[in-house]
């Protein structure tokens, strides 16, 4: 039987059950921090925003200019569509409101996280950058993978974040040709379990195809059935990404600690 997990125990210092903004402020500067520590980030660039929690149309981001690795809950700026930061102080990097105010709009994806990490990125150099059914972990991403073909260069208008949300569709995993890849999810615990696996499999998919032997893939049918939640697992997947994302405040808690300032 499944059991309710929370990510943190109730007498965190960190957090406070009932203040769910603050809640969501700490989690989404965590993931700025373990991008850096699981390598998917880039210093300064790139971008992890969550929608406000009651509001559509007010998000959250880490001011430009603030390295990932010190990213604070308390940091955080809060901007809408329009590019206007309401709240904090800092400045709102360009591409982060062009490309993922619409996103969140469109999709009504509570969090967007767009990386060029390392090996999605060298997958997505190739003229084939198709993610392959090749592992286990990597049937999980199969179906639920859309891809942009067309790389426009950097964005300037909220078109391009438009255009990129008709190319995701009901997907969850973008591929950006020439340019990188872009999650979506309901919590940042979802998300950026997505965006870590993703890494591993484009990793291994990149490291098979450089062996120039045959790859050995799955079957659509034995995809779907790995991509079927199976009802008699002890954890659902939503506590699966919460238990992750707990283990790994608990590593920053000991690595790098100060994100839930």
């Amino acid at each position: 039987m499944s059991r309710l997990v929370s990510i943190r125990p109730l007498d965190s210092p960190h957090l406070d059950a009932s203040d769910e903004t603050w809640r969501a402020r700490v989690h989404l500067a965590a993931a700025n921090r373990l991008a850096v520590y699981d390598e998917l980030e880039e210093g300064i660039d790139n971008h992890f925003t969550m929608t406000v929690p009651g509001r559509d149309d007010r998000f959250m981001v880490l001011p430009f200019g603030r390295h990932w690795s010190e990213a604070r809950a308390s940091d955080l700026i809060v901007f809408d569509e329009t590019g206007n930061v309401l709240d904090g102080e800092g400045d709102l990097e360009l591409s982060a409101f062009c490309i993922h105010a619409p996103l969140h709009r469109i999709t009504g994806a509570k969090v967007v996280l767009h990386t060029h990490q390392t090996w999605a990125l060298a997958l997505n150099m190739l003229e084939d950058n198709r993610l392959l059914p090749g592992s286990q972990t990597a049937a999980f991403f199969a179906r639920n993978v859309a891809y942009d073909d067309g790389y426009t260069g950097l964005a300037a208008e909220l078109s391009e974040g438009e255009r990129l949300s008709a190319i995701l569709g009901d997907k969850q995993i973008l591929f950006m040709k020439n340019h990188g890849v872009l999650v979506i999810g309901e919590t940042v615990a979802q998300a950026y379990r997505r965006l870590y696996k993703l890494e591993k499999v484009c990793k291994a998919q990149v490291l098979a195809l450089s062996t120039g032997r045959p790859l050995a893939l799955l079957s659509e049918e034995l995809v779907k059935r790995v991509d079927t939640p199976n009802p008699k697992d002890s954890h659902s997947r939503s506590e699966r990404e919460q238990l992750y994302f707990a283990a790994m405040m608990r590593v920053l808690d000991r690595v790098n600690p100060g994100y839930a300032d």
